[in-house]
């Protein structure tokens, strides 16, 4: 494999930001399917692939949103293109059968496996997938502002009305305003932050 030039890394990471303010700028259906289509591709344990996704868009949609946002989010989220809603499937170990073929034992393991456990995998996962998500949106081209800034019970008892879906947290997706983005904060170095043993 050949590595990334610097250019891609400035992209995806090196000079990526969180993003508060946003263009008026909508994010098509098809740049949303491409971005799943990337995201699904990313590992997971046993290949179990629990994220779960809403594209919040419509301005209905987005009212809907309003009531469990923190007072500091509604602003941004309501002038974002897209707020994906981003979720894991609590049955997510009904599909393990499709999804790792190679393990015909692997549905019955993830059955018999303390509930607890079993939730453990599956938010492992989908925040995994949260992560490719916010790399893969930044390599498509569109800003992305994740937040936790919500309250989850109300978002799922109003989206995800079955309990089925469980919420991990929201990002803002669209074409970021850089003329609000404060200075760059800090990150630890590879002394403070890295052993090598």
């Amino acid at each position: 494999m050949n590595p990334l030039s610097e250019e891609a890394w400035n992209q995806v990471l090196k000079e990526a930001r969180t993003h508060r303010a946003w263009q008026p700028i909508p994010v098509e259906d098809a740049l949303l399917r491409r971005l799943y289509e990337l995201v699904r591709m990313g590992p997971t344990a046993m290949n179990c692939q629990p994220l779960r996704l809403v594209f919040v868009r419509s301005p209905e949609a987005k009212e809907r949103l309003r009531p469990v946002l923190m007072p500091g989010n509604v602003e941004k989220t309501m002038a974002a293109p897209v707020t994906a809603i981003v979720a894991w499937d609590t049955a997510f170990h009904e599909r393990i059968g499709d999804l790792n073929p190679t393990m015909p034992q692997a549905r019955r393991m993830l059955e018999e496996m303390a509930p607890e456990d079993r939730e453990r995998m599956g938010r492992f996962s989908a925040t995994l997938q949260a992560g490719y998500l916010i790399l893969a949106a930044r390599g498509l081209g569109l800003d992305c502002g994740p937040m936790a800034g919500f309250d989850a019970e109300a978002l799922d008892r109003e989206f995800f009305p079955d309990g089925r879906w469980k919420s991990l947290l929201l990002v803002n997706l669209g074409v970021g305003d850089p003329s609000r983005l404060h200075p760059r904060a800090p990150r630890p170095s590879f002394e403070e932050a890295c052993l090598v043993l």
